[in-house]
């Protein structure tokens, strides 16, 4: 397989991608954003505990 045909497979590919996408509605964009929100705070908590354990045991 040449670097042709895998760069005709990539488009291909990449074609049919694109033609299944959609815009994300409003309500999806919220679910989306408040699930990153919650994932972010969730990982600050995490290392924060794991800073003030750190800060106690050292």
């Amino acid at each position: 397989m040449g670097k042709f045909d895998k760069i005709k497979g990539f488009v291909a590919k990449s074609k049919r991608v694109w033609l299944i996408l959609k815009k994300p509605t409003r309500k999806e964009y919220e679910m989306v954003a408040k699930v990153s929100a919650v994932g972010i705070l969730a990982l600050g908590v995490v290392g924060f505990l794991i800073a003030i354990i750190m800060q106690i045991f050292a």
